[in-house]
């Protein structure tokens, strides 16, 4: 692995000759120097791919296993100087048996021969006319090109500090995979060798199967499948590769290629332990004894600084367009029925929201209409207060006056300008002073009214405050910080900002759609000081604080994926490219290291609401911080960067 834990894979597809073992040894060789000259530590090749899988009842022939035995002796000694392990099938006798195996080879020696568990009566090919089953060999060897090497189902293989398992095509299919229980014995990438024909449909569900078991397995899976070269007498071979971790598909092979392919990802196994560390049921899953683990050492291979996988700059936000709509109705329905069943328990058939005119409270507002509207309540229960104050301009109070009446609630104006300033003489702050005090004070001075008219209206307070800005604690202790229920609690700023361009998006009124599409495009601010001399927004929060795509990026991985701010930085780097220098994106990560530790006490007393996503901060579940938590070492490790 690298200093961030990535392992380069890669999984092979060759054009094999069927039944040409000397041939197929040259272009597996070919392929595996291919491999290493991208970086990879592991290349995986089709499922016996020396000999080519449509041999049929060739496989029995001496001649061709004599043939196969000695291509793969020449095929190890011609990449003994590659700086990767090598994972190659081919058929092999041991005992009064022939096995269908994944040969495991380095640095000129085979290290281990894993043999196919799963042996399918019933598909096109009927494998238990040829081979047995491996499954419960364990403890055995086997003579192999004149080695001999350790065999069996259960062996595991560490490399460049990374531990795998291997298993052969239809043991993916089983119900219970050999690679359940590699991965539960500590292996974290699989290898399949298969060959597999293609069928209408077939591919959807393979993607589906592989992506679904390095999920389950939290693993990295690498499938390599045959392709263009097998025989076509019946069936079609179409070269599938497909690297997965954790149930995301990193990378894929070209179907119906004719030419030869190697597909390269970077497996991030530090995450795949940090999952694992987290997991609970897939601890309990470890078994009692130990397994066996080969141990290979490889010398340093090629090193490129960018990763060949993909880094979502914005990980919250669904980047596939047909499943965006999807994701934004489920998030909204989640929203809607938290807040349903809070006014349900507590009797309240009214609703108080305040209205900024700005994403977060048009999003609140969104929320508690569908909730409204669930319960069959009358809209007009919903009290929709706007409260002008020194930095309201007319483009957020027009929106939020226009956005009120649209849907249907009940709208109330209540200024707090006379009710600052004389607060502001009370406690004897300066008529020009524009401190934390000065914006404070706006901030809960909105927050009692808002709490005080609830009361009269027997109503319940929604609050606005999201994700993003609870994890820098850019909002006012007891302020805006505080509501009876946090509707928008666990959505990140950018995922508001995509939610309410969804709603506009289907939103039946031209006039109200119209409203929608202008708070999206209006800067993010508190509005908390006095607006510029064109009257427009003077207070721009990501010109304070930073990029919201930035903090949330940043926010993600260091909950969800448990990574460290230098990993995080180096990630950034490559997801922002084009948009943020590095030196940018170092100074945003601090601020956002910084923050993040001290306002720990703002969440720490943050009200109930509902979790839509992975990551949340509700100091009940997800995310359990003292108040107190030292930044240093995460801030020292940003300054040895």
């Amino acid at each position: 692995m690298d200093r961030f834990g990535f392992l380069k894979v890669a999984a092979a597809i060759p054009r094999v000759e069927v039944a040409d073992c000397v041939r197929n040894a040259e272009r597996i060789a070919a392929l595996a120097e291919q491999a290493a000259r991208r970086g990879a530590k592991a290349v995986v090749f089709p499922e016996l791919a020396i000999t080519g899988y449509t041999c049929g009842d060739l496989l029995l022939h001496p001649t061709l296993l004599d043939a196969a035995e000695e291509a793969l002796a020449k095929l190890v000694r011609a990449t003994r100087k590659l700086p990767l392990a090598a994972i190659v099938g081919a058929p092999l006798r041991h005992g009064e048996a022939l096995y269908n195996c994944a040969v495991v080879f380095a640095q000129g020696r085979i290290l281990g021969v894993v043999p196919k568990s799963y042996i399918p009566a019933y598909s096109e090919f009927y494998e238990n006319r040829w081979f047995a089953s491996g499954a419960g060999i364990a403890g055995e060897t086997i003579v192999v090109a004149g080695a001999e090497a350790d065999f069996g189902a259960g062996l595991t293989f560490a490399v460049g500090g990374a531990e795998f398992g291997v298993e052969l095509c239809e043991d993916l299919w089983a119900a219970v995979p050999p690679s359940s229980h590699l991965a539960a014995a500590g292996a974290r990438i699989v290898f399949n060798l298969s060959a597999s024909p293609e069928g209408v449909g077939k591919h959807d569900y393979l993607r589906a199967l592989v992506a679904q078991q390095s999920a389950r397995t939290l693993s990295a899976y690498v499938y390599c499948s045959a392709g263009f070269g097998e025989s076509s007498t019946d069936l079609v071979f179409a070269g599938n590769g497909i690297v997965a971790e954790n149930g995301r598909i990193l990378a894929e092979a070209e179907r119906f290629s004719l030419d030869e392919q190697v597909v390269v990802a970077d497996v991030d196994v530090e995450r795949l332990a940090f999952e694992r560390r987290r997991n609970t049921s897939f601890r309990a899953a470890e078994p009692a004894a130990e397994n066996t683990v080969i141990e290979m050492e490889l010398p340093e291979g090629l090193r490129t600084e960018r990763l060949d996988r993909p880094v979502d700059p914005t990980p919250f936000v669904p980047g596939d367009a047909a499943h965006r709509s999807e994701r934004c109705e489920e998030i909204f329905r989640i929203q809607a029925h938290g807040l349903a069943r809070r006014l349900s328990h507590t009797g309240c058939r009214r609703a108080v929201v305040g209205i900024s005119g700005g994403l977060d409270s048009t999003l609140a507002l969104l929320a508690t209409v569908r909730a409204f509207d669930l319960l069959k309540l009358d809209r007009r229960g919903i009290v929709g207060i706007t409260m002008p104050g020194f930095g309201t301009t007319g483009r957020t109070y027009n929106n939020a006056l226009q956005l009120m009446r649209g849907l249907g609630v009940a709208v109330r104006e209540i200024p707090i300008r006379e009710a600052c300033t004389q607060h502001m003489r009370d406690i004897g702050l300066a008529a020009d002073d524009r401190s934390a005090a000065y914006e404070n004070a706006q901030a809960r001075e909105r927050t009692q009214i808002l709490m005080d008219v609830a009361n009269m209206e027997g109503a319940l307070v929604v609050g606005t405050g999201d994700l993003s800005e609870l994890a820098l604690g850019w909002a006012t202790y007891n302020g805006d910080q505080m509501s009876m229920y946090g509707v928008n609690a666990s959505v990140p700023k950018t995922l508001v900002r995509h939610l309410v361009a969804w709603a506009a998006d289907v939103e039946p009124d031209e006039a109200t759609r119209t409203t929608l599409r202008d708070i999206v495009a209006t800067p993010v601010s508190p509005e908390l000081l006095p607006a510029d001399e064109q009257g427009g927004i003077a207070q721009k929060t990501e010109e304070l604080v930073g990029p919201y795509e930035l903090h949330d990026f940043f926010l993600y991985h260091t909950l969800r994926s448990g990574y460290g701010p230098a990993k995080i930085h180096f990630l950034a780097r490559q997801a922002f490219e084009g948009r943020y220098d590095a030196e940018t994106i170092l100074r945003w990560l601090r601020t956002f290291v910084g923050r993040f530790f001290s306002q720990q006490f703002k969440r720490s007393a943050m009200p109930d609401g509902p979790k839509v996503g992975s990551v949340a901060l509700s100091p009940r579940g997800d995310w359990r911080m003292p108040s107190d938590a030292s930044a240093a070492m995460w801030l020292k490790e940003l300054d040895e960067l």
